[in-house]
């Protein structure tokens, strides 16, 4: 299987220390800190460890509250909170270092028939044709300072081709919208746990980002401080993270030191499968001043 996708899914498969607590392990992507979609990967990983295999995950909402070490291994506590007919809700705690770094509830339903409608998937051309990240950052990693190097040769667990590719040496204000086609490299066993943690990990990739688009930012002058604060998930129907998705990013406001953004993740065929909101810090500083 290929590297980075084993990697993080062996970051998911959680040591069960006692009942309730589980332990995983960090890894390094070339950011300062633990990436957050790996921590919500791992919680929501850990509370699936606590539900009947029949429940799927309909919704999740999480603080993140420090930074997390990637050098150390991550514990996580489960409460569960509720254990209904139709729904049970658990409550996990990420612990590093003796002190939480997230919080965050989760919510189980048995699948069951209901009303349906459903947002339009955006117009936008499909995966065929368009550069990958990989691509994208290769040709633009020796026009960058030496600390964007590390996070830009990083390879994420999933292919990513930008609609519109980043321009990380010259951006220029924009609408703050993107849209990227993501999948996972290779095929993965049918294990729907496994592809909703999977979902987890990879929202967190280019969601806050879109906030600074309208601003031209330029993040390797090191004026920028973005770091996320919360993030929001909901599951409307199961997911094949195998399969190509479209991650159509918005974000509707930035103000008081926080950008803010909300995503739409489609199938190939348009059904829309999940659905993210996430706000984080956003400082720009004017070393000149």
């Amino acid at each position: 299987m290929n590297k980075a996708l084993s990697n993080v899914i062996q970051l998911l498969e959680l040591e069960r220390i006692e009942d309730n607590i589980y332990r995983g392990p960090s890894h390094d992507i070339g950011s300062p800190q633990v990436f957050g979609g790996q921590v919500l990967g791992q919680a929501l990983s850990a509370a699936h460890c606590t539900v009947d295999e029949a429940l799927i995950p309909h919704s999740l909402h999480a603080y993140f509250l420090r930074a997390g070490d990637y050098n150390a291994p991550i514990v996580y506590e489960v409460d569960r909170a509720r254990d209904g007919r139709s729904f049970c809700n658990r409550r996990v705690v990420a612990i590093q270092h003796g002190r939480p770094i997230l919080n965050m509830a989760a919510s189980f339903q048995k699948c069951e028939e209901g009303l349906e409608h459903q947002s339009d998937m955006p117009q936008v051309p499909g995966p065929e044709g368009l550069s990958s990240n990989i691509d994208i950052n290769r040709s633009i990693i020796d026009k960058v300072p030496e600390k964007m190097r590390r996070f830009l040769a990083h390879k994420p667990p999933f292919e990513f081709r930008p609609v519109t590719p980043p321009d990380f040496p010259n951006p220029q204000k924009r609408e703050p919208i993107k849209h990227i086609w993501m999948r996972a490299w290779e095929t993965l066993p049918d294990n729907p746990s496994l592809h909703c943690n999977l979902l987890a990990y990879i929202s967190d990739y280019e969601l806050l980002a879109a906030s600074t688009l309208p601003h031209g930012l330029r993040f390797d002058r090191g004026q920028v401080q973005i770091a996320s604060l919360d993030h929001a998930m909901w599951f409307h129907r199961p997911v094949c993270v195998d399969q190509w998705l479209l991650y159509s990013i918005d974000s509707p406001r930035t103000s008081g030191g926080r950008g803010f953004s909300r995503g739409q993740i489609f199938t190939q065929d348009g059904q829309l499968v999940a659905s993210t909101a996430q706000e984080g810090v956003l400082r720009v500083w004017d070393h000149g001043k």
